[in-house]
């Protein structure tokens, strides 16, 4: 045994000598500190760098949401549109205004010769009149002077009478087109 203890024991003395053991943990340490600081901060990085995916994630989804609920409302306008535009909705719009279909209408030709023959819009027919049961309000008389359904006049008192003139209705006329 003591021949075996002899060559190790000689074998490590010289190893000892090549390497020494205390300045070789001293020369690790900042090394070691080195790693783990470049992996903290990695570890940091791709958690930050995670979180703002996930929030840009969350914000493309709500403005996904809003782009969908826009295009909607457009569909729904566009929709209301062309329900206005469309010919029947216009011509009775026209006729709630009072207007009337155009006669033929007569057109120039490029040597200045008259194309068609011109006509004049028919009349409208008139309104039905409603009857004076029909815009009569239940209740008590107004107290105004003037008879129930009849058009009280502008600048005039109770009695009737007063100081500046009265305002009348001008006559009705029917609406006339141009036969140029």
């Amino acid at each position: 045994m003591s021949t075996a203890k002899g060559p190790l024991k000689g074998r490590a003395a010289r190893l000892g000598r090549l390497m020494p053991s205390g300045p070789s943990t001293a020369a690790r340490t900042p090394f070691v500190l080195l790693v783990v600081v470049l992996l903290g901060g990695g570890l940091i990085s791709l958690l930050l760098l995670n979180s703002a995916l996930n929030q840009g994630s969350f914000e493309l989804n709500e403005l996904k949401n809003r782009t969908t609920e826009l295009t909607d409302e457009e569909q729904a306008l566009q929709r209301d549109v062309d329900a206005y535009a469309a010919p029947d909705a216009l011509e009775r719009r026209a006729r709630e205004l009072g207007m009337v279909p155009g006669g033929s209408p007569a057109f120039l030709g490029p040597d200045g010769k008259v194309l068609g023959r011109p006509s004049a819009a028919p009349f409208p027919k008139p309104s039905p009149t409603p009857t004076a049961s029909a815009t009569a309000s239940p209740g008590p008389p107004t107290g105004t002077g003037t008879p129930a359904g009849a058009p009280a006049t502008a600048g005039t008192g109770p009695t009737g009478t007063a100081g500046g003139p009265t305002a009348s209705a001008p006559p009705a006329t029917a609406p006339t087109t141009s036969g140029r």
